[in-house]
C-alpha cells in the first residue's frame, strides 16, 4: 500500500508539472489565424490581434492589443479597441486535440465608439450579422477550419465609451469607468447582464436585466428587460440636449425598460433639478417630477407619451403626445394641461420660461390653468396657448405705485400698500427659442382697473409692452381733474384730451426688463386715439401730459 500510494502520488506530480510547463512549450500565436477568423465570422468584423501568451495561472490566454472594426457605413475608425483582453479557455481540449474553447472574454480598459446614423440606426446593429455586407469578409484558413468557439461570459472592466453621431457636426461624449458583464450570451436563450457606467458632469448609470436570445442578423433587435437607475445625469454635458437648444438640467430617473425587438417601452420618474427650458432662462429654482410612461416603435422611431404626470409642489399637469426620434434632432408634439394650479408652487419654475418676476416681488397665491401644445424639433421647441391666472397675490411689487399719476386718479395712492392683486389675467402666449410673445393680455387689478395690450419679452429679458389702461374710478371722478393736469402743460384742449382717456383709456408702454420694468407714456398712442381732430394737442405737449399722469401725484 505504501508502494502504491509514492506511485500515484509520483502520477500525480508529474501530471501537475505537465500542465505548469505545457503552455509555455505550445505558442499560442499559432492560434491567432483561426482566432482572428472566428471572431470576425463572429462579429461580422474585421478582426485584429497582438501577441497571444498561454498560461495556467490566467486561466487561459492573454491577448494584446486587440481592434474591432465599425460598420465601414459608419467610421473607419476602429468600433473597439483594447490593450489587453484576458480569455478563459479550456486547457484539455486545447492540450489533448488542439481545439480552442472560448470560455470567458475579460477586455480591459476597452475604448468602444457608438455612432448613431441619422436614419436612427446604430452602428453596434450590424454586430454579429450573419446576413449584412458591411462588414470586411473574413480572412478564410481551410487549413484550420472547425475550430469550436463558445463564450460563457462577457466582462468589460473600466471602460471609455464614446457616443455620437455621424453628423458633421457631431460631439462624442465621453462616458467612463464602463463596466459590463453577460453570462452564457446565447442565440437561443435569454443571458443576465449589468451595466454601469460614469457620465459626463459626474452623473452614473446603472442598467441590469436580461436580454436575449441574440439577433443574429440585427443585434439592435435583441429583446431585452432591465432595470435603469440614473443619477445626476446632465443633459448638456451628456449630450441629450443641443447647448443652442436652451434646454438644461441635472436628471435622475428610475424605471424600466422593456424591448422585443421592435418596440421599447418605459415607464418610470424623472425628477429634474435646476431645469432651463429656453435660451436666456435660468435654472428653475425648484424640482420638477415627471411620472410617466412611453411605447416607441424601432424602426420608424416614431413613439407616444401614454402618461406624464407633471408635478411641482402641488402643482400638477397632464403631459401627452407624440414624438420622432428620425433624423438628426428629433422633434415632438404634444399638450399639457394643468387646472387651477397653485401660483406660488409655480413660482419657481418661470426662470426656466425665461420670466423672472421684479426685483423682490413673489407670487404668495392665485390658481392657473393653462392648455398649451408644445411642438417642434426638441432644439428649438415652441410652446403656444392660453393661460388664466385669477386671485393671485404680487407681494413686494406695487403696480401702482409704478403706474403713479394714472393710479392716483382713482384714489388708490392713498392706501396702495405694497403689494398688488390680480383679480383676472389671461392671455394667449408663444414661448419660442427668441422669447416669449403675449397677445390678448388682459389684467384686472383691484383698485386699479383694466389693463390690456401685448407685448414680448426677449431671451435677454427685454421687455416691450404695448398697454391700455382703464382705471376704475375715472368714470367717476370730474373730467377736470385730467383736464387739470392738461392745463398745468400749457394745453387748450383740456376736455377734449379728458373725454379722450375717460372713454378709451391711457395709453403706455412697459420697457426695461422683467426685474426691473419700466412704465414710459404711449404718446404715439394717445394721438391716434385723438383721430384726426385740428384742435388736438401735439406729441411733444401730449408727452408732458402722460409724463406728469406718470409721476404725478393727485392734485
Amino acid at each position: 500500500m505504501k508502494k502504491l500510494a509514492w506511485i500515484l502520488g509520483g502520477i500525480i506530480v508529474v501530471i501537475l508539472i505537465g500542465i505548469l510547463i505545457l503552455p509555455s512549450l505550445i505558442d499560442g500565436n499559432q492560434f491567432r489565424p483561426r482566432i482572428e477568423s472566428s471572431l470576425a465570422t463572429s462579429l461580422n468584423r474585421k478582426v485584429e490581434i497582438g501577441n497571444i501568451s498561454l498560461s495556467i495561472f490566467s486561466g487561459g490566454a492573454v491577448v494584446d492589443n486587440i481592434s474591432i472594426a465599425d460598420d465601414p457605413a459608419f467610421s473607419r475608425d476602429p468600433f473597439l479597441k483594447a490593450k489587453s483582453v484576458k480569455v478563459g479557455v479550456e486547457l484539455m481540449p486545447l492540450i489533448l486535440s488542439k481545439q480552442l474553447h472560448v470560455t470567458a472574454f475579460t477586455i480591459e480598459e476597452p475604448q468602444v465608439n457608438l455612432l448613431r446614423s441619422a436614419k436612427g440606426t446604430w452602428n453596434y446593429s450590424t454586430l454579429g450579422a450573419t446576413n449584412s455586407k458591411s462588414a470586411d469578409p473574413p480572412a478564410k484558413d481551410a487549413g484550420n477550419s472547425g475550430m469550436d468557439l463558445t463564450v460563457q461570459r462577457l466582462t468589460i472592466e473600466n471602460g471609455k465609451l464614446f457616443v455620437g453621431s455621424t453628423g458633421p457636426n457631431a460631439k462624442m461624449r465621453e462616458y467612463d469607468e464602463v463596466k459590463m458583464e453577460a453570462i452564457d450570451l446565447s442565440y437561443t436563450s435569454q443571458f443576465p447582464f449589468t451595466f454601469s457606467a460614469k457620465a459626463p458632469g459626474n452623473g452614473a448609470i446603472k442598467l441590469d436585466g436580461k436580454a436575449g436570445p441574440l439577433n443574429r442578423n440585427d443585434s439592435q433587435e435583441t429583446p431585452f428587460a432591465a432595470n435603469l437607475d440614473v443619477k445626476d445625469l446632465d443633459l448638456a454635458s451628456s449630450g441629450f440636449a443641443d447647448p443652442t437648444s436652451g434646454l438644461a438640467g441635472v436628471i435622475d430617473f428610475t424605471g424600466t425598460l422593456n424591448s422585443d425587438g421592435q418596440s421599447l417601452g418605459a415607464k418610470g420618474t424623472v425628477n429634474a433639478k435646476k431645469l432651463q427650458l429656453v435660451p436666456g432662462g435660468s435654472p428653475a429654482r425648484v424640482p420638477v417630477t415627471v411620472e410617466f410612461e412611453t411605447g416607441y416603435a424601432m424602426k420608424p422611431q416614431t413613439g407616444a407619451l401614454k402618461q406624464g404626470d407633471v408635478h411641482l409642489g402641488k402643482a400638477f399637469a397632464h403631459l401627452t403626445g407624440t414624438f420622432n426620434a428620425a433624423g438628426e434632432v428629433a422633434s415632438i408634439q404634444m399638450k399639457l394641461e394643468g387646472q387651477n394650479m397653485p401660483a406660488a408652487d409655480l413660482e419657481g419654475v418661470l426662470p426656466a420660461l425665461g420670466v423672472t418676476l421684479p426685483s423682490g416681488a413673489s407670487l404668495q397665491s392665485g390658481a392657473l390653468t393653462a392648455n398649451l401644445t408644445i411642438s417642434g424639433p426638441v432644439s428649438r421647441l415652441v410652446t403656444t396657448g392660453p393661460i388664466n391666472l385669477s386671485n393671485a397675490k404680487l407681494a413686494g411689487f406695487s403696480l401702482g405705485s409704478k403706474l403713479g399719476g394714472l393710479a392716483a386718479l382713482t384714489g388708490l395712492s392713498k392706501n396702495s400698500g405694497s403689494d398688488t392683486t390680480i383679480q383676472t389675467l389671461s392671455s394667449q402666449l408663444r414661448v419660442a427659442p427668441e422669447g416669449i410673445r403675449a397677445d390678448s393680455l388682459n389684467l384686472v387689478v383691484e383698485g386699479i382697473g383694466t389693463i390690456t395690450g401685448n407685448g414680448t419679452i426677449s431671451s435677454n429679458h427685454a421687455l416691450n409692452f404695448k398697454m391700455l389702461a382703464k382705471l376704475s374710478g375715472i368714470s367717476q371722478s370730474p373730467l377736470g381733474t385730467i383736464a387739470g393736469i392738461a392745463g398745468i402743460a400749457g394745453l387748450g384742449q383740456k376736455q377734449g384730451i379728458a373725454a379722450n382717456m375717460a372713454a378709451n383709456g391711457i395709453p403706455f408702454l412697459i420697457q426695461g426688463t422683467t426685474s426691473n420694468p419700466v412704465f414710459v407714456p404711449d404718446v404715439a398712442g394717445l394721438t391716434k386715439g385723438l383721430g384726426n381732430n385740428a384742435a388736438a394737442p401735439n406729441q411733444q405737449n401730449l408727452g408732458g401730459i402722460l409724463g406728469d399722469l406718470l409721476k404725478r401725484k393727485k392734485p
